[in-house]
């Protein structure tokens, strides 16, 4: 099934690109969010008209994130966790932790922009985390995580 972004979705792709994804995917997950739009032919036609719009809002989009990513980069932030015998987390920190303590700080940024290494955050530590702003646009966040 091929769809169309209309936001910039992560490991997939970015606002205006048609791309082929799962049929179940894109019919119960990414169209009924709002991320994309079915790409029929009259839908493709008038996306090759909204092109510069889309461009003109990915600028405006990098221009904010841009701001915001002088204030929020190298920002540290402080996550207690319960911790087992040595120094072994009960669970990880997750993305939403870390967007929760941001938006704590007045950051508002969404946890599927926020790159937890695949290991994922699971021992007491400093961690460097790259939080995606915008498109092309990163800022990195120092998680220190401590026990309670």
């Amino acid at each position: 099934m091929e769809v169309i972004l209309t936001e910039d979705v992560p490991k997939l792709g970015e606002m205006g690109e048609v791309v082929s994804v799962a049929p179940g995917y894109g019919r119960n997950y990414l169209i009924p969010k709002g991320l994309a739009l079915p790409a029929s032919a009259t839908k493709k036609k008038a996306l090759e008209h909204q092109k510069r719009q889309i461009e003109t809002r990915k600028e405006q989009e990098r221009a904010e994130a841009l701001g915001i990513q002088s204030q929020l980069d190298g920002i540290a932030i402080t996550i207690p966790k319960r911790v087992a015998e040595e120094d072994a987390l009960y669970g990880s920190v997750s993305a939403r932790e870390i967007a929760e303590v941001l938006a704590a700080e007045g950051f508002e940024v969404e946890h599927r922009f926020i790159d937890i290494p695949s290991k994922g955050l699971d021992e007491l530590g400093i961690y460097r985390v790259p939080v995606k702003l915008a498109s092309g646009v990163f800022a990195h966040v120092m998680v220190w995580v401590v026990t309670v």
